[in-house]
């Protein structure tokens, strides 16, 4: 069988499309796309994001932030994010057409529009590994996305990030169960 060698690089499938969110200085909600993130612990996250990023600045100050799951009703905001600078650009949450409600849990914005978010508190970032951990405070759902109390991914539609193509895909296909498919093989 022929493979094609792509060598050291951060090829790996799916990545999470995340948008996290802070408030700056002055309260004014910030937002930016991450996708190299993922559950590091059972109530941690991890994320790798380069100190020069607004959002940097802002959860050091605050101690929190919070995660959103970019979906596709959302793709060109959540790209946005991911292109736009909050160090150049203010209220970039306003000029994408969302809005935010404050945490009760934590010191940061909950992207209304978005499905999924998770709230977190910082447990640590080190700057020359570019790692943020975060811990797990809450998770909320919105309830348009839920059937029978628990999340839809087909109602929810939330998106990955493609490295190989520079694209974003839907996920929400159920192809079987976890935990109980590989069980005739035991």
């Amino acid at each position: 069988m022929n493979r094609k060698d792509f060598g050291a690089k951060p090829l790996t499938l799916p990545q999470p499309v995340w948008i996290i969110a802070t408030y700056d200085e002055d309260g004014t909600p910030d937002a930016m796309n991450a996708a190299w993130g993922g559950i590091s612990e059972q109530t941690e996250v991890s994320v790798c994001l380069t100190p020069t990023h607004k959002t940097v600045t802002n959860f050091l100050r605050s101690g929190a932030f919070t995660i959103s799951m970019a979906d596709a009703d959302h793709i060109k905001a959540c790209d946005y994010f991911g292109i736009a600078s909050g160090n150049k650009v203010k209220n970039k949450i306003e000029k994408a057409g969302l809005t935010v409600t404050s945490s009760d849990k934590v010191s940061a914005p909950i992207i209304n529009e978005l499905p999924v978010c998770i709230e977190c508190k910082v447990i640590e970032y080190n700057k020359e590994s570019c790692i943020l951990r975060g811990e797990i405070v809450n998770v909320s759902v919105r309830e348009s996305v839920m059937t029978d109390g628990k999340l839809d991914m087909e109602k929810a539609r939330p998106v990955c990030f493609d490295p190989f193509n520079n694209a974003y895909h839907v996920i929400g296909k159920r192809v079987g169960g976890a935990w109980s498919e590989g069980k005739e093989l035991l």
